[in-house]
């Protein structure tokens, strides 16, 4: 009999699409470990904002990212950033600042390279912890992140959509703005993924879509 294969499951998509919804509930599904880069990313920011680093300095961003050690604290399924040993609060990164600048400083080639190698390395987490494969959401997940996942999904909505559910997240980003700036990621994001339109979708009928060839890949084992 062979082993259940070790699956890794790419979620892309644009700002209030749905990736986290689906992806801790694709988790849940098949005891995958979920990582969330968007928090990934806003943990950053919120660090480097602590260090008073601004996205214009350039400099001082590089020199901060390498006095930060990037290690992982799994509490149940989820794959939570420590930074140099401590994690940041859920209050501090969703905060109306860390929102100001996060898409600022994503967009550095230094912060999206020191964050490559250990988005990666969550493979060998899920693997260590025992779980059946790895769902990660964000952007670059299918193009950078992991070219080779055995699924990869672009999720979408109608922009008025997404900022309806920004607003009820009490977030207050604006979506445009946010698309404009990862427009030429998430292009390179869409090649070769499986687009799926939640505009009138519920979560349950995203979910069942994207779950139904991840569940006949670990039946086919």
């Amino acid at each position: 009999m062979p082993s259940s294969p070790f699956l890794i499951v790419a979620i892309d998509g644009g700002a209030a699409s749905g990736k986290s919804s689906t992806s801790r509930t694709l988790s849940e599904r098949f005891h995958l470990l979920h990582a969330d880069t968007g928090s990934y990313y806003r943990a950053v920011t919120a660090e480097l904002l602590r260090r008073h680093v601004t996205p214009e300095d350039i400099n001082g961003v590089e020199a901060a990212l390498a006095a930060v050690t990037f290690t992982t604290r799994v509490t149940g399924r989820n794959a939570e950033i420590e930074l140099s040993g401590h994690t940041i609060p859920d209050t501090e990164i969703r905060s109306a600042e860390v929102t100001a600048h996060v898409a600022r400083f994503a967009a550095i080639p230094a912060v999206r390279a020191a964050l490559l190698d250990y988005q990666r390395g969550q493979a060998d987490t899920a693997r260590r912890d025992g779980f059946r494969g790895l769902v990660m959401e964000g952007r670059d997940i299918g193009s950078k992140i992991f070219p080779d996942a055995d699924f990869r999904f672009f999720l979408f909505a109608d922009p008025v959509e997404r900022a309806r559910r920004r607003e009820q997240q009490g977030l207050q980003d604006q979506v445009a703005k946010r698309d404009t700036l990862d427009s030429q990621r998430l292009q390179e994001s869409l090649q070769g993924a499986v687009l799926i339109d939640g505009t009138h979708l519920t979560l349950a009928e995203v979910v069942d879509t994207i779950a139904a060839p991840i569940a006949a890949k670990f039946a086919s084992a």
